[in-house]
């Protein structure tokens, strides 16, 4: 415990008194030329002010601050995040998606493994109910690649997927490309539970991986979330086919308004336009 101590000079000090901050004041008599006195609790006079006065004259006075040792102290305050409820209980198996291209690139690499697409929302209370059991049934499955698709921050790219209802899932399998897509909950997590026995299996599929069809690469491309680059030639020729088509219609060409409307053509059925 520290101890306060003042020393005080003075020429012919033989009665002081030291007023304590308004209490009981300390009255000392001496006739030394320096006074000393403790007190054993040094707190009680921190941050008020000791008021010296003698009562027949004081000729050279003052008070030295006591002086007190430094205390370093050091403090550390961690403040954990804790996990939102689509990050927890999350296995290695299962990789979070952050655009179109993340998508397509983690279905190219997929190979043969059946990967799941997991399509949900933070504030989704069926996909949040159902996290549980598909972190489970990832776990029991640990060949399957489950990728997690967070709606509210990729919605250009799920309208373009026509993702329109959630908890959605979609299945695809190496050369077979998508193999079923569907919507569950926790109280028909059978349907879940049946995909993954009837496309899990291990399985050789001949020809290069598929995975998003032609028309959903365009769609993609179309709204700048991949490049054109990875939309099939066929799929850009066609569309550019059904362009001319379309202008071709709208110019008035009698010829093609013609072809377009014949309800039978050499002797072959054909749907009006």
């Amino acid at each position: 415990m520290s101890c306060l101590k003042a020393c005080v000079s003075v020429s012919g000090l033989n009665n002081t008194i030291i007023n304590n901050g308004g209490k009981e004041p300390f009255r000392v008599c001496s006739s030394i030329r320096t006074l000393q006195f403790k007190e054993s609790n040094s707190k009680e006079f921190w941050g008020k002010t000791l008021d010296v006065s003698d009562q027949r004259g004081v000729g050279n006075l003052s008070i030295r601050a006591p002086k007190l040792d430094l205390v370093y102290a050091q403090s550390s305050v961690v403040f954990g995040k804790g996990l939102r409820w689509w990050e927890k209980t999350l296995q290695p198996n299962m990789i979070e998606i952050n655009s179109g291209q993340d998508l397509v690139d983690n279905l190219l690499n997929a190979g043969d493994k059946l990967v799941v697409v997991d399509f949900y929302s933070p504030g989704c209370g069926g996909c949040k109910a159902l996290h549980p059991k598909i972190c489970q049934l990832a776990e029991m499955n640990k060949n399957v690649i489950f990728l997690k698709v967070n709606y509210e921050q990729l919605k250009p790219m799920c309208y373009a997927l026509h993702v329109h209802v959630l908890p959605f899932f979609r299945f695809y399998r190496g050369a077979q490309g998508k193999v079923c897509s569907f919507s569950c909950t926790n109280a028909t997590i059978k349907k879940f539970k049946d995909a993954l026995a009837k496309h899990g299996p291990e399985r050789c599929s001949l020809g290069p991986v598929k995975g998003l069809e032609e028309s959903e690469l365009l769609a993609l491309a179309s709204i700048g979330q991949i490049s054109k680059d990875l939309v099939p030639n066929s799929t850009k020729e066609e569309k550019v086919e059904n362009l001319v088509l379309h202008e071709a219609a709208k110019s008035g060409n009698a010829s093609s308004r013609d072809e377009n409307k014949t309800g039978i053509r050499d002797g072959n059925a054909m749907v009006a336009v």
